[in-house]
């Protein structure tokens, strides 16, 4: 069972990464593969190993808090690896622990593939597994979780604009792309969700 991999970013895709151990490809599947940089520096990730009766499957995070908050969503009824990954992508893992631990279903369901019956069955099945957060600020962020920190205020665009020009597009190229997509989004769009249509106008030219 492989527990980490420590290596080279090797290529990029929308869903998963491509990390180069000692000349040997592995295909991870991330929550937010565009924040890791294609560089020569070597980074960790923390694998899921998930075997199915079609598939073998690595899913991998950057800290140890998200490989276990993946593991504990895998075992609630309705949400298989990619829907987790997706909670994982929208939140971090003491926000997204938080709002479970609040019952706060108006934040979950604002989640990528969390509907109300599955924020309510996230609440059952993890409320008494998840540490306590013992974090006034997180429980203030949640009252209200999307528009502070929304692409209307712009602070959004702002974590994804820094992740872009760290995977080196110039200033030209960023302000093209967000004049082409600023006017299609609803507000509540999180850095990576930005990031994936930034990049589908970048890749356009």
């Amino acid at each position: 069972m492989i527990d980490f991999l420590h290596g080279r970013v090797a290529h990029l895709e929308t869903e998963y990464v491509v990390l180069d151990v000692h000349d040997v490809g592995y295909r991870v599947f991330t929550p937010n593969p565009y924040g890791l940089s294609r560089t020569e520096e070597p980074v960790t990730l923390y694998i899921h190993h998930h075997v199915r009766e079609d598939a073998i499957q690595l899913f991998g995070f950057p800290t140890r808090e998200e490989q276990a908050l993946f593991r504990k969503l895998l075992d609630v009824s309705g949400i298989g690896p990619k829907v987790a990954l997706g909670v994982l992508a929208g939140g971090r893992p003491e926000t997204i622990a938080a709002a479970i631990q609040q019952e706060n279903v108006n934040f979950l369901t604002k989640l990528p593939g969390i509907g109300r019956k599955t924020a309510q069955r996230m609440i059952l099945d993890l409320k008494d597994k998840l540490g306590a957060t013992g974090n006034a600020a997180t429980a203030v962020e949640l009252l209200e979780p999307v528009p502070s920190r929304g692409a209307e205020d712009g602070s959004a665009w702002a974590a994804a604009r820094e992740a872009l020009a760290g995977l080196g597009y110039r200033e030209a190229e960023l302000e093209r792309a967000w004049s082409s997509i600023k006017d299609k989004l609803t507000g509540d769009e999180t850095p990576d969700a930005l990031m994936k249509k930034a990049l589908q106008q970048l890749f356009q030219g």
